[in-house]
């Protein structure tokens, strides 16, 4: 008979094994995304995180392209994945915050409200009017995402 504790060490480490794995996936998406926007020569600007709460922006010094409307995800020159959420920070509008990429997901948004969740490839095609999803990354499970918020505006650099 297992141990409860072995049991859950295992799942732990399924989970985590999991998440890599997607985040691998992911990456390629969003490398593909990075040598595009190039191609295209899309500029790039510095990024901007707001606080959870209250308003205004900060200056993180990180140069890369927005992925949704609200500016709330982006991507890096160098390929990082950027969430722009921040807890708010003493001074933050006068000084640069630390800004550390995260994994990326395959499904952006994932337990958010309704309408906040949409799939990565989905996502970076409405940025780029792509038409198919690059080698290596396919396999994005999940609900389909509603394209309110993420419109083709022009706005995702």
């Amino acid at each position: 008979m297992t141990e409860p504790g072995d049991a859950a060490a295992y799942h732990v480490r399924a989970q985590a094994a999991a998440e890599a794995a997607e985040a691998r996936r992911a990456q390629v998406l969003l490398d593909a995304f990075v040598a595009r926007v190039r191609e295209l020569g899309v500029p790039s600007q510095e990024l901007t995180a707001r606080p959870w709460s209250g308003s205004g922006r900060y200056r993180t010094g990180v140069r890369g392209w927005y992925l949704r409307a609200d500016k709330a995800l982006a991507v890096s020159e160098d390929g990082g994945y950027y969430q722009l959420v921040v807890a708010p920070q003493r001074f933050g509008r006068w000084r640069r915050v630390a800004l550390d990429p995260v994994p990326p997901q395959l499904q952006t948004g994932r337990g958010g409200r309704d309408g906040e969740s949409v799939a990565l490839d989905q996502l970076l095609r409405l940025r780029l009017g792509w038409d198919d999803v690059p080698a290596g990354a396919e396999g994005t499970d999940g609900p389909e995402g509603s394209e309110g918020s993420e419109g083709s505006e022009g706005s995702g650099r």
